[in-house]
């Protein structure tokens, strides 16, 4: 939180390992804004709700920090959301100091936090990169950039063939043929995938891993 160059108007996600109120009240008076999970031992007092609400948020409050610390570090009231996801059924409580959008808004705001979470997870399940060839910021984009081009360019193939393999299966089988001259599509015809597995054991050849 310290490394991060805050700017006003932006908005911060953060999971729950972060109710670090001292960093928050800093973004708060930069006049940036934030939405961080709370724990579920956070103390409070609450000083105004929200009624009507939409049936997904249970709660939408103002709230004071009651413990000393917490409250010497953000003096000022905080909104507290808590809001149910019908997907993963559980209950999900936020602190944001964006008092100007909806409790749905707040919500999505951090579901935007999975979806960045979730890619890389993609990253690491379908690029199979296993080392970084450079340390430098711009050599490991470099490298990002070049397995994803490569990935879409074999999903490109993928469709225009209409191969009914997964996109997974035509990295590997192509991973083994780079040298190959035989066209492709007899090529996809004559390869059994199974047995480019037993080839190379349970994890496959890696399209990368030159």
């Amino acid at each position: 939180m310290n490394e991060i160059p805050y700017e006003a108007g932006s908005y911060y996600i953060f999971d729950r390992a972060y109710n670090n109120f001292k960093m928050l009240y800093r973004i708060h008076q930069i006049g940036a804004y934030f939405v961080v999970r709370t724990k579920k031992k956070l103390q409070y007092k609450a000083i105004k709700w929200k009624r009507r609400l939409p049936k997904s948020v249970f709660s939408d409050m103002a709230i004071g920090l009651t413990r000393f610390y917490p409250k010497q570090y953000y003096p000022e009231p905080l909104r507290l959301v808590r809001y149910w996801d019908k997907e993963q059924k559980r209950e999900f409580v936020f602190l944001t100091n964006a008092t100007h959008i909806s409790a749905l808004q707040v919500a999505e705001l951090y579901k935007n936090l999975w979806q960045v979470e979730l890619f890389f997870k993609w990253l690491k399940q379908h690029l199979k990169i296993k080392k970084f060839w450079g340390t430098t910021e711009n050599a490991v984009r470099i490298q990002i950039y070049a397995a994803i081009c490569t990935y879409c360019l074999v999903a490109i193939v993928q469709h225009d063939m209409q191969l009914y393999r997964r996109t997974y299966e035509v990295l590997q089988i192509l991973s083994i043929s780079l040298t190959d001259k035989t066209p492709l599509r007899d090529f996809f015809d004559k390869t059994k995938f199974q047995n480019d597995k037993e080839r190379f054991g349970p994890n496959g050849p890696s399209l990368f891993d030159f």
